[in-house]
């Protein structure tokens, strides 16, 4: 009796546009014991990327907006691993995994492309070796690592005359993420100050560097111009009309001729498609493969591509649909939708989704939207901004965590703890070298006990 041959789909990527995919095929095309879905993502987990900015401000713990996939997802099987390659001659995707990072080839009738962006450094002499970015979680918890460290080395006597770079912080970039997060690190650095005896708040210099003429241009220039406003009256100074020309040991030089002497630069102002697309015999323009309208991979039959790394045509205005979190997770939708009519016979229909809105928080329970044409600043802002992206978090145990931090962000002050991966110190003696020590309980605590 023979066996009928399983439809095996690969997705590859777990970011907004991969992950809402692969959530809605869970609950649909998962289902038939002649499907085989798996979903391909280095991470195990799904990060909100908006709220990035708030781990690293600590203003949420770093755990909280991150969601376990293989808790999102019941029937789609996960690979957690890093794609190597893509061969369409051979259907057949190469990815690696474990600490020796070997391979294994998957195989796929359908794959689905959605391997985001990376950071660009643009070839800037010195950048790549010396700046923080703001893509990942780690990025978020090794730049507040940074902050904290800087604090403590400048609060030290020994470097009274070398606290000018110590306490100089930059973000190069005037976008969402950039100005969200030099409005998160500015408000943590002055609150944290007055912890250090030997520092004082007129020793912080905070510095945004964008190369146009205002920040946050998505927004508009009214909002831009609120948004530096706001900024500026908080301590933070903005460089229009510049750019990082390079990166030393000393610091920072800018297009103007102006050396910041630094030790914290982040970087938060290009992207780049993932490399792996490079070498795929596909359209593509600017590195992002070109896709038709139902999202499908100009001819390549059974290839799709969504998200940061696609370059979607929008129907009603003849350009390209901006790679955003809220055209990505629609466009997961869309493409699940039309591989299932692909899969099983219907009729696909064409991806066309037009922009809500767009929201920033600029810190200090302020913020700046523009939603459905129409502008909002200030509190009322911060509030559409923490309701709007709490309501788009995965899972309920997930949001009641974030809504519990925000809360009692509310109440005390920031932490300042760093989230070292050190292993505790430890010996190796010969029995008869010490006398043998009980190990239930630390001596303080025994003393304490007793």
């Amino acid at each position: 009796m023979s066996t009928q041959k399983k439809t095996r789909i690969v997705i590859l990527g777990g970011g907004f546009a991969g992950l809402h995919a692969a959530m809605h095929l869970d609950d649909t095309l998962a289902r038939d014991p002649d499907i085989e879905i798996t979903l391909v993502n280095r991470e195990n987990f799904f990060l909100f990327t908006p709220m990035l900015h708030e781990v690293a401000a600590s203003d949420l713990d770093l755990t909280n907006i991150v969601n376990p996939v293989r808790k999102l997802l019941k029937r789609v099987m996960f690979f957690a691993g890093e794609v190597e390659s893509i061969d369409l001659d051979q259907k057949s995707v190469t990815v690696s995994h474990g600490f020796d990072h070997h391979h294994h080839e998957l195989h796929y009738d359908h794959l689905v492309i959605g391997l985001g962006s990376i950071t660009n450094f643009y070839n800037l002499p010195g950048l790549q070796e010396r700046a923080l970015t703001m893509r990942s979680l780690g990025d978020a918890i090794h730049l507040r690592n940074r902050l904290i460290s800087l604090l403590e080395e400048a609060d030290t006597e020994c470097c009274a005359d070398v606290r000018g770079p110590l306490l100089t912080f930059v973000v190069a970039g005037g976008g969402f993420a950039g100005v969200e997060t030099i409005a998160g690190i500015n408000d943590f650095v002055r609150e944290a100050v007055h912890f250090y005896s030997n520092l004082r708040e007129d020793m912080l210099r905070v510095v945004l560097v964008h190369p146009g003429d205002v920040i946050l241009p998505e927004l508009g220039e009214k909002l831009g111009r609120y948004t530096q406003k706001k900024l500026a009256e908080r301590g933070v100074e903005i460089q229009v009309n510049t750019k990082v020309s390079g990166v030393s040991d000393r610091g920072v030089q800018l297009s103007t001729g102006e050396m910041i002497e630094t030790n914290a630069l982040i970087w938060t102002a290009g992207t780049s498609p993932n490399p792996v697309l490079s070498k795929l015999p596909c359209a593509k323009e600017r590195g992002r493969l070109k896709v038709d309208e139902m999202l499908q991979v100009q001819d390549q039959p059974g290839v799709w591509a969504l998200g940061d790394c696609a370059l979607v045509p929008n129907g009603k205005t003849g350009q390209y649909h901006p790679p955003t979190a809220q055209h990505a997770l629609r466009q997961g939708k869309v493409l699940a939708k039309n591989l299932i009519a692909s899969v099983r016979g219907g009729v696909m229909k064409p991806f066309s989704f037009s922009t809500i809105g767009q929201l920033a928080s600029i810190g200090r329970r302020t913020g700046v939207a523009n939603i459905f044409g129409i502008n909002f600043s200030g509190f009322i802002a911060w509030w559409l901004w923490r309701t709007i992206y709490l309501s788009k978090l995965p899972r309920f145990e997930k949001k009641l965590r974030v809504a519990l931090d925000w809360t009692l962000d509310l109440l005390f002050t920031k932490d300042l703890v760093q989230f070292q991966t050190f292993r505790a110190p430890s010996v190796s003696h010969r029995n008869d070298d010490v006398e043998a020590q009980p190990v239930t309980a630390s001596p303080n605590v025994a003393q304490i006990a007793s």
